[in-house]
């Protein structure tokens, strides 16, 4: 089976590699998602059968000020991936976001409630989870959230740097979401992508997150416990952590519906956080 990826260096696309290094990796070299065609054009040249997008625009503020091309990456580029997808009769896997939900309320939003984004970055993925459905082929959108691993840039490595040097850090306790590690998203994408290629009545729109959900000042909480790093974590309303983007505040996704047609649970993400520590060194 030949799979296709989108993404090279990014977090999900780092752990596809290590889980399936016999895919196809397609870096911005040869595939940039600011050139939407090129990117379909690619996957008509190769064929492959199935399709994984773990590229995207991520600089969630940066896109407050760039809409108009976090909506090429994030948009224009998954439709036309998509549609170049259908043509040739092929599964796509669109990694999408929480941030496409306004985030009121304490109820976990399932995958057909009403989407409402915040900001730019939202509107940007949103786009791109209509483009993928307008193209009319086979597909799985998967929404996500709170993404983590050993690599690049995201809260874990965050607070482990800034542990080094503060003994107390102040920390948002009033959104509320399930840390995923990118690792589970990896392989929840390869096993959706199979799956779709045997049975493409599984199409849709699905969630997928880590459990238990829990604030950011709860998450960094457990960072320190498990690190063994004396650090008190205060925790603060959005309000005091003013960001150009505003950020949902109830980041919750059910995804009962992943179980039930996939079969894939929710990783818990405190087992993923201790592997990744250990990965990055710092056990306690």
């Amino acid at each position: 089976m030949t799979i296709l990826v989108f993404g090279q260096t990014g977090q999900v696309a780092t752990e596809l590699y290590r889980l399936e290094p016999g895919a196809i990796f397609l870096g911005r070299d040869r595939a940039d998602l600011a050139n939407p065609e090129a990117c379909a054009a690619v996957i008509r040249e190769i064929h492959p059968d199935a399709v994984i997008n773990a590229a995207a625009w991520t600089a969630v503020d940066k896109a407050e000020s760039e809409e108009e091309a976090a909506t090429v990456v994030n948009g224009t580029a998954p439709a036309a991936m998509a549609l170049a997808a259908a043509q040739i009769g092929v599964p796509f896997v669109q990694i999408s976001t929480d941030y496409v939900f306004e985030g009121a309320g304490e109820t976990a939003f399932q995958p057909g409630d009403p989407v409402s984004p915040l900001g730019a970055y939202g509107r940007s993925k949103l786009a791109g989870e209509q483009g993928v459905i307008a193209a009319g082929g086979i597909h799985a959108i998967l929404r996500t959230s709170w993404v983590f691993s050993a690599h690049g840039a995201n809260f874990v490595k965050t607070m482990l740097r800034l542990s080094e040097t503060r003994d107390t850090l102040t920390v948002v306790a009033d959104q509320i979401g399930g840390p995923t590690p990118a690792r589970a998203i990896a392989e929840a994408c390869l096993a959706i992508a199979r799956q779709l290629c045997a049975d493409p009545s599984k199409s849709g729109t699905y969630h997928f997150s880590g459990a238990p959900d829990v604030s950011w000042a709860s998450f960094a909480q457990e960072i320190f416990a498990q690190t063994g790093r004396a650090v008190t974590v205060q925790g603060i309303p959005t309000e005091a952590y003013p960001t150009p983007a505003k950020r949902p505040a109830n980041s919750r996704l059910d995804c009962r519906a992943t179980k039930t047609v996939f079969g894939i649970d929710r990783p818990d993400w405190t087992a993923e956080l201790a592997d990744i520590l250990t990965q990055l060194g710092v056990t306690a």
